[in-house]
């Protein structure tokens, strides 16, 4: 055709193919990674189930941190390979996959659904901001508790989607320029970080705890429970909320006088959506119900049974079709979390998270509070390049190990490897309330790293410091032996 103009690319013939067979690529070198480890010469202190169950973790791990395949196709793949491999027999790692986590978070993920589907979630997070937000600051610090709160009993995710289409409302009658507004940018990252610090002070905010749980329960028969794990991180949450508060307006003063447009905003939202319903009010009883019932017989009767009793209530009564909260149901997740738990299982009972330990911060670790240190560090840098709950999976079989060789209390490796996997900040794929802030335009990358970095340095100091000084009051003793 005339005028146009052809490129001719210059690149080698295997270059070429292989910028454009990428998945290929990793997919032979995942599989040959699994072959080598599988066939390698005996290992002192690997027995042989070990080193087939560290072949099929080798190949998870690559596929998880390169993202080859969805996170839940790759746990399906290891309840394959675990019993093909000869670590596990079908039967065994088949009924790990129906440990108490799934359901629990399976439970949870259907009261947040009907919560959101039936919009009581909306209305409570517009009568806060419309009760505390009457200036700048006030409305500011509003959205970062209101959504801090609000993931102590849903999916931080779920919080991050709902509040956000509130928050554009208020950055557009506002006329706040994206990526000009200091107030703009505060308010997104107000949202986005008040999430994600809200997220790991229950078990509810996000599938890394119960995930950690399931993992610890299946290796040791330990857990916690759900007062007990509040109660051994809500005092991160506070402190580092502040100390969120002091980053966003240290980096972006409030450069407007009066928020009065948005209270008008606000107020038309919640006419629109008009009194409050039968429905919502039944569904708030069940998850108040639900929540008491957590703290006061969640150790007797079992946490996922609690879920998934509330579910049927819900069903019961008719305040809910299961076409209304199916399509709020992360199904990949539930899958990745059964997998996860069938090859941390597998690392642990096969030795191999032993002597992974032992090969890997056992070397450098000379007590407890340097093991948690190390592991924590480790978890909060790998959370922002890979899934969170990836993550768990990768570290929390090897902490089990090390715990051992430590002398230390297992169950503190949950929550040493779990709260910090919670804990990002800098980029947009670090968690999905990070992408979500991201994707209203009114933020840079360079907005979110260089702040991000600061609070992501902060939270593993602030980490540690509770590990070290309130743990041990509450009996987490990280007290061990070399």
């Amino acid at each position: 055709m005339a005028g146009s103009e052809y490129v001719v690319d210059t690149r080698p013939l295997l270059l070429v193919l292989l910028s454009r067979s990428r998945q290929l690529f990793f997919l032979v070198a995942g599989a040959v990674a699994y072959w080598l480890v599988l066939t390698a010469a005996p290992t002192e202190g690997l027995s042989v189930t070990g080193q087939r169950a560290l072949a099929v973790f080798t190949l998870c791990v690559f596929f998880w941190v390169f993202e080859v395949l969805p996170l839940m196709i790759t746990s399906m793949l290891a309840i394959i390979l675990l019993p093909w491999s000869g670590v596990m027999t079908t039967g065994q790692t088949y009924s790990l996959f129906g440990n108490e986590a799934v359901f629990f978070i399976l439970g949870a993920f259907i009261l947040a659904a009907a919560l959101m589907k039936s919009g009581l979630s909306t209305r409570l997070a517009l009568f806060i901001l419309r009760r505390f937000g009457q200036t700048p600051r006030t409305l500011l610090v509003s959205v970062l508790i209101l959504n801090a709160v609000m993931s102590f009993a849903m999916s931080e995710h779920a919080v991050a989607a709902m509040n956000f289409p509130i928050i554009i409302e208020i950055a557009r009658v506002l006329r706040l320029n994206p990526r000009r507004s200091n107030y703009g940018r505060a308010l997104f990252l107000a949202m986005a970080w008040g999430t994600t610090i809200g997220g790991v002070a229950t078990l509810l905010g996000g599938g890394r705890a119960p995930l950690a749980l399931g993992m610890l329960k299946e290796a040791t028969g330990k857990t916690f429970s759900f007062v007990e794990w509040s109660l051994t991180v809500l005092p991160l949450v506070p402190v580092m909320l502040l100390i969120c508060y002091l980053v966003i307006v240290t980096f972006f003063p409030i450069d407007i006088g009066s928020v009065r447009e948005a209270d008008e905003a606000l107020r038309e939202r919640t006419a629109k959506l008009g009194r409050l319903r039968l429905d919502e009010l039944g569904i708030g009883v069940v998850v108040v119900a639900t929540l008491l019932a957590w703290i006061l017989l969640g150790e007797e009767f079992g946490l996922a049974n609690v879920a998934l009793g509330a579910v049927v209530v819900l069903f019961v009564f008719r305040l809910v079709t299961w076409r209304e909260v199916e399509g709020y149901v992360n199904w990949g997740v539930i899958l990745m979390y059964g997998g996860a738990i069938c090859l941390g299982a597998a690392i642990d009972k096969s030795g191999a998270a032993g002597w992974l330990a032992s090969v890997t911060i056992s070397r450098w670790a000379i007590g407890g509070a340097s093991v948690v240190a190390f592991l924590s560090l480790l978890s909060i840098l790998l959370t922002e390049a890979m899934s969170n709950s990836a993550v768990v999976a990768l570290l929390f079989p090897v902490s089990l190990g090390i715990a051992r060789q430590f002398g230390m209390d297992p169950s503190i490796m949950a929550i040493a490897v779990a709260v910090p996997a919670g804990l990002g900040f800098t980029l947009p794929i670090g968690t999905p309330a990070n992408a979500i802030a991201y994707s209203s335009g009114y933020l840079s990358i360079r907005d979110m790293v260089v702040p991000g970095v600061i609070l992501a340095a902060s939270s593993w100091v602030v980490f540690n410091l509770v590990a070290n000084f309130y743990w041990p009051l509450i009996g987490l003793n990280l007290a061990g032996h070399p």
